[in-house]
């Protein structure tokens, strides 16, 4: 196995993998590897080789890799993985999956075409929330579910800094490739607002809170419900809306149709410290608030969920103990979802979290994104997969053109 990126998350990421004890870690690139955020990951490598550029890192250890984990920035998770994928090597990706919705387009259309083995980075899928979900839903005690109300209220970089543009940069760290780092996207000065890790906090790099948390959220809730992609996007508040970092609070509603014998169902997407969704009467006086979760409201019952591998309760507590005799059971020894993604690469399981499924999932994450950057009320044709009433937000379904040197990397 390689790892692109290997600081930060990648370092954790890789201690993942190496837990499992199905790795071999044989080559890595990182654009920053003499950052202290690096220090950990170079000495846990020990002699196994870092490349800066992960193309020169395909082209020189291709015949030793078999898989690629991928954990840079969310605008350069496309290029790394299409790349691998053409030369053939299992994708481990971060989630979300990409940056725009015509790249997750792509990397869908590479998974059939490639036949490599995929898997996102929302480790909670397979976890036991999802475990739980499909059983649960199997058993016809998840139905009917006509809203959910999902909601991350812990702070964010971003809240309180002041934008009006790019900063105007710093120095450049020594041993830092900036240009490298933007891969095809255009380039801006470096600023420590940007690198490392506040890259989260601007439309042209990162996806928010809403890309960063819901894929950990609203995952089993969208898989087994079978929600795909919504025919309205409604932004129904966004405090402090700017041009290049994300609100400082936001509430983004989601139609979903019918599908099939499902109901109609309105997904509502709360992010911003003071921005909490209402609580369900169920919920009794005084609740205590999470302040990262999910409400699931059905016909006759409520279910209350937390995040990543968290599995739902039914509310009040007493409607779940009167029920706990007759709720079916689910397995609860499972690959983790790495193991998962090393055993599926090995042909003995089926990957949880393959693009065909995180595909979508991650779609629908940047329809809220270019909601919360747009506002309004978007319509959104689902069989042509465009919006119907604003040319701007078409535009934004697409990234820029690659800058020169990095067209082949962004072609399919």
């Amino acid at each position: 196995m390689a790892i692109v990126g290997i600081g930060n998350r990648g370092w954790k990421v890789m201690q993942a993998f190496d837990s499992s004890g199905l790795v071999e870690w044989v080559a890595a690139a990182e654009v920053d590897p003499d950052s202290p955020h690096c220090t950990e990951p170079r000495a846990f490598l020990g002699s196994v080789k870092i490349y800066r550029d992960f193309r020169e890192m395909l082209d020189k250890e291709g015949k030793n890799i078999d898989a690629v984990a991928i954990a840079t920035p969310d605008f350069s998770h496309f290029p790394v993985a299409m790349a691998c994928m053409k030369a053939g090597k299992h994708v481990f990706v971060e989630k979300p999956l990409a940056h725009t919705f015509e790249e997750v387009e792509m990397l869908i259309d590479a998974e059939k075409r490639t036949g490599v083995v995929t898997q996102m980075g929302n480790q909670g899928h397979s976890g036991a929330n999802y475990f739980q979900f499909k059983s649960w839903h199997e058993a016809g005690i998840i139905k009917d579910i006509t809203r959910i109300d999902a909601h991350m209220n812990s702070a964010r970089r971003w809240h309180g800094w002041t934008v009006d543009s790019f900063d105007p940069g710093t120095p450049v760290p020594s041993g830092m490739d900036w240009d490298l780092w933007h891969a095809g996207r255009p380039l801006h000065p470096f600023s420590e607002r940007l690198h490392p890790g506040n890259w989260r906090s601007w439309y042209a790099y990162g996806s928010g809170a809403f890309g960063d948390w819901a894929p950990h959220i609203l995952d089993t809730a969208h898989r087994f419900l079978e929600l795909g992609l919504p025919s309205e996007i409604e932004a129904v508040k966004r405090d402090g809306p700017n041009d290049f970092i994300f609100p400082q609070a936001s509430t983004i509603r989601f139609a979903f149709p019918a599908r099939g014998v499902q109901p109609p169902c309105d997904v509502t997407w709360y992010d911003g410290v003071e921005n909490l969704p209402p609580l369900p009467a169920e919920e009794g006086p005084n609740p205590k608030r999470q302040s990262n979760g999910k409400f699931l409201y059905g016909d006759d019952m409520v279910f209350k969920g937390g995040t990543h591998s968290a599995t739902l309760r039914i509310i009040p507590p007493e409607r779940m103990r009167e029920l706990a005799p007759t709720l079916p059971r689910f397995p609860q020894k499972n690959s983790d979802h790495f193991a998962n993604f090393c055993l599926a690469c090995l042909g003995q399981e089926e990957v949880r979290s393959p693009f065909s499924v995180s595909g979508p999932l991650s779609q629908v994450f940047i329809l809220g994104i270019i909601a919360q950057r747009l506002g309004g009320n978007l319509k959104f044709d689902r069989r042509t997969k465009r919006f119907t009433n604003h040319p701007i937000a078409n535009d934004l379904l697409s990234a820029p053109p690659p800058r020169v040197g990095w067209e082949d990397v962004y072609r399919a």
